[in-house]
């Protein structure tokens, strides 16, 4: 896989980024300092940031920077995960971001709170009553040995910024300690305290917590969490069915063995929407980028003929002489106009309508950036390419997404589950946990009583993979691509240096709580954002699949979408408007009830695996525990079908103990660490089935 660069691969998003920073600050005088975190000039790569403003994140929001998360380390600072350059890494440390950690590059696919014023504090608590403390949440859990505690506590003192709140523990020999919390607000809106999961000693069996205003809380014992584990498999279970990461191409060929091997319980169905394939109309660049430039683009996809045909331009060496287009033997030639001294007059803007105008059917131009009202050099000819690099193997035409239906009753007469996955085209963790589930549910049925019994009790839907076109160019192309392969952009956005940043956001092009209809997470406008919501509401096959297939099987009632990374367990409501951050509509006290319980079943499915815990502040709505998601699939499935739906963000960080530090795994870790994902999160999975037939059965 070739590495892209500043010109091609994230050019959208240094272009964006540059004039972000030229805005914000004024030009630095001196070198930037050496960052400490060494990506190289033209290297992609995933680098976890801290951001020396809020304003900055904002404008990166604005701009469409690829923002894979953002959030508060302990001492409070705003850390976001970007997508960038080493050139853009270069600029946001000399306008004052942080380097703290390169989760992943795209060449390998792998891999404080502002100090407070002491004095100004101590004259409000003086001024100021005493606040009241309450703990929303306490708990501990142990992994790997290392035992860890996470609290929440709001204080009643929301306006004030300067609050600190100390948590204490103690554990049952005696041993005490504490930490700081930090506040959190989201969208301008203060929320609680907190700080990320701390180390400790032992079990703490007390904690309270106590405020800079005077305030306390009542002494309580922190519960264990998740504080549920699943049966142990019996001896025989077979598991570990994955063995390498899979691309669209691998996950078709696994589906089509699963079919072959397992006919009486598995059917492979069809979704209805074909995808527009693997494909890219071709361009060529009809001049020099640097100087003056046209950019030519074929109408046809460039698999259907275009790959190959040249451009160029021609002096046609004598005065008085009309621009003309011709296109013969694969060739379009355009000959410049001449003034009375045989001097070309043609200008880039002429040059490209006339091309539009003459050849319609086979070609449209516009103007590169920069380039407008200039002479039209003497160039080409050109070639024109699409520009992808997936070897012959890989299919351009439309692809059909397909669904492992499983039971052994396949006929909707019993409660079913829909589990899907890779909506974004770069979690290439997230199909490996879906299929390594769907085998584990075929292979086990014959010998494993348990698995016999779900498979009686409740059917199961498993789409692997929901964005194919997507994770084909992630794998041949652009390893950190998040969208479709869809470009609705228009005008000079069409330039192939922005190729890495066209697509929709499958998981924003849904209908409820949407962009369209006002809520925040998605944009509408600009193409080249990594949330960019489409053309409209499910105006994208991949989307439209999703919605449609779970319409067409009314006895879907529980649904998991499987994402990464971050280790997050959620549920509706998913996006809220503004102002006022306000929420699509909160599921109701027994439903909210369901989703909790349910969750704490599948958290501890996951934890006994490898003791990976998914963290209570990570467990909840997503608008709640994340941001808001406009147009999300899971709000989809829960508003308009009443379906419980899910999301996992697989990828949970890990602890260092010789750092002290927690570290993000990325979208395409190492193979050991996805495969554990793999095994881990089927395990959730195989809980939602039986929170389902657990449903079913209370119910009927």
């Amino acid at each position: 896989m070739s590495t892209r660069g500043w010109g091609n691969a994230v050019a959208a998003v240094a272009l964006l980024c540059t004039a972000t920073f030229a805005a914000s600050a004024a030009p630095a005088t001196a070198a930037p300092p050496k960052s400490p975190v060494q990506v190289a000039a033209t290297e992609v790569a995933l680098v976890r940031l801290h951001l020396p403003t809020v304003s900055m994140l904002d404008q990166l929001n604005a701009s469409g920077a690829d923002i894979a998360a953002q959030g508060r380390t302990p001492d409070g600072k705003l850390v976001a995960d970007l997508v960038l350059t080493g050139r853009d890494l270069d600029e946001l440390v000399a306008r004052g971001a942080t380097p703290l950690q390169v989760i992943g590059r795209e060449s390998d696919a792998a891999q404080r709170y502002a100090q407070s014023k002491q004095a100004a504090r101590a004259e409000a608590a003086t001024r100021a009553a005493a606040d009241t403390l309450q703990f929303l949440s306490a708990y501990w859990w142990v992994t790997d040995g290392q035992t860890f505690l996470e609290t929440r506590v709001a204080t009643t003192a929301v306006t004030d910024p300067e609050v600190e709140l100390t948590v204490h523990w103690e554990t049952a020999d005696g041993t005490a300690g504490s930490f700081p919390l930090q506040r959190f607000e989201d969208a301008g809106e203060y929320q609680y305290h907190i700080a990320l999961p701390q180390p400790l000693p032992a079990q703490p069996v007390r904690v309270t917590a106590t405020s800079s205003l005077g305030g306390s809380t009542r002494a309580i014992t922190p519960g264990a969490w998740p504080g549920a584990a699943p049966p142990e498999p019996p001896d025989g279970y077979q598991e570990d069915f994955i063995d390498a990461y899979m691309s669209p191409v691998d996950i078709k060929a696994r589906i089509a063995r699963l079919g072959r091997q397992y006919p009486d319980l598995v059917d492979v169905v069809n979704l209805p929407n074909k995808t527009p394939g693997y494909r890219r109309t071709a361009t060529a660049y009809l001049g020099d980028p640097a100087t003056a430039a046209v950019v030519v683009e074929s109408v046809k996809y460039g698999d259907q003929g275009p790959n190959g045909w040249q451009v160029r331009t021609v002096d046609p060496g004598r005065p008085n002489r009309p621009a003309q287009a011709t296109f013969r033997d694969r060739v379009l030639t355009v000959s410049l106009a001449t003034d009375a001294t045989g001097a070309v007059v043609s200008t880039t803007d002429q040059v490209a309508a006339l091309i539009g105008s003459r050849f319609p059917q086979r070609f449209s131009a516009f103007v590169e950036d920069g380039s407008a009202g200039l002479v039209m050099p003497v160039a080409g000819p050109t070639r024109m390419t699409d520009g992808l690099d997936a070897p012959a193997g890989v299919p351009h035409q439309p692809w059909t997404v397909q669904a492992l239906r499983i039971g052994a009753h396949r006929d909707g007469s019993r409660i079913g589950v829909l589990a899907y996955s890779q909506e974004h085209a770069r979690e290439w963790a997230t199909p490996l946990v879906t299929l390594e589930f769907a085998e584990r549910m075929l292979a086990n049925h014959a010998t494993d009583p348990e698995t016999r019994t779900l498979l009686e009790n409740v059917e199961i839907f498993v789409i692997p993979t929901a964005n194919p076109d997507g994770a084909n160019y992630s794998f041949n192309d652009y390893a950190f691509q998040r969208k479709t392969m869809s470009n609705h952009c228009t005008g000079a956005q069409r330039d192939p240096r922005y190729a890495d940043s066209w697509g929709v956001d499958v998981n924003r092009n849904y209908t409820v709580g949407s962009a369209f209809d006002g809520y925040v997470g998605a944009s509408t406008t600009n193409c080249l954002s990594g949330t960019y919501a489409g053309t409209a509401e499910l105006s994208e096959p991949e989307a439209n699949n999703i919605a449609t297939f779970a319409g067409q099987h009314s006895n879907i009632k529980f649904a998991m979408n499987v994402h990464s990374y971050g280790g997050y367990f959620m549920w509706p409501p998913g996006a809220y408007a503004m102002p006022g951050r306000i929420t699509l509509p909160r599921p109701s006290i027994e439903e909210s009830a369901m989703f909790q319980a349910s969750a704490k079943r599948i958290v501890g499915a996951i934890a006994s695996e490898r003791s990976t815990v998914t963290w209570p502040s990570r467990t909840g709505p997503v608008a709640d525990v994340l941001y808001s998601a406009a147009g999300n699939s899971a709000d989809e499935l829960y508003y308009q079908q009443g379906i419980f739906a899910w999301d996992f963000e697989i990828g949970n960080d890990r602890w260092n103990p010789a750092s002290g530090e927690w570290e993000g795994m990325g979208f395409q870790p190492p193979f050991t660490e996805a495969h554990a994902e793999s095994q881990e999160y089927a395990d959730g999975l195989t809980e939602l089935i039986r929170v389902a037939r657990d449903f079913q059965d209370a119910n009927s």
